[in-house]
């Protein structure tokens, strides 16, 4: 438990569990469609409270992103040491899958639902979204040319293309998943992309 001041007299609340909330309404609502008041009204603080604790609205989801990518996304890197290339496309699909599919989250992923809702005024959050995909891809695209060096494919691919191809499909089970696809319908999906692709 953390005190916070507020202009009036302190309050206190716990900032984790306050930013896991704030989290969850991102993920459902996007970063536009996240209003102040629902996220003051899910984190139980009010606008003073967000204010002193978090800064404005954009470092709030700033320091969501960052959690979502702790907590959220932690199976990407376990995915990468995976010893061949099918078993790492396994393992970020089953990870994708039980992460957009959880009971007890928000369907969907908050990166895709923030880069693609967001307008003009906030370009900036779009830009810093991207930015962190961009990264996760190059992790990706590195760990695909090894595994085309290593022999893992049984006909010619083309690193980039590949990569781009299990990010279009990781992408897409999020969308699905926000869209209200079930849990079992995506299954196949990841079942079908497993049983297609193009090596070991």
């Amino acid at each position: 438990m953390e005190a916070v001041a507020t202009r009036g007299r302190p309050r206190e609340f716990d900032v984790d569990k306050a930013l896991s909330a704030a989290l969850r309404v991102f993920w459902s609502k996007g970063y536009e469609g996240a209003s102040l008041t629902d996220l003051t009204e899910a984190m139980g603080i009010t606008r003073p409270s967000l204010y002193a604790a978090f800064g404005n609205k954009e470092a709030l989801f700033r320091q969501a992103l960052d959690l979502y990518e702790r907590e959220k996304l932690a199976y990407v890197g376990p995915a990468l040491a995976q010893p061949t290339a099918k078993a790492v496309a396994r393992h970020l699909l089953e990870g994708a899958l039980a992460n957009c599919t959880s009971d007890c989250e928000p369907g969907g992923c908050l990166a895709v639902i923030s880069s693609t809702a967001c307008g003009q005024e906030a370009e900036c959050i779009r830009a810093e979204v991207l930015s962190r995909s961009r990264k996760i891809h190059d992790l990706f695209l590195a760990r695909v040319t090894r595994a085309i060096e290593e022999g893992d494919f049984n006909i010619p691919v083309e690193a980039e293309a590949i990569t781009k191809y299990l990010t279009a499909v990781l992408q897409g089970l999020a969308v699905q998943a926000g869209a209200g696809s079930t849990r079992e319908e995506l299954q196949r999906v990841v079942d079908t992309t497993l049983a297609v692709w193009p090596g070991r």
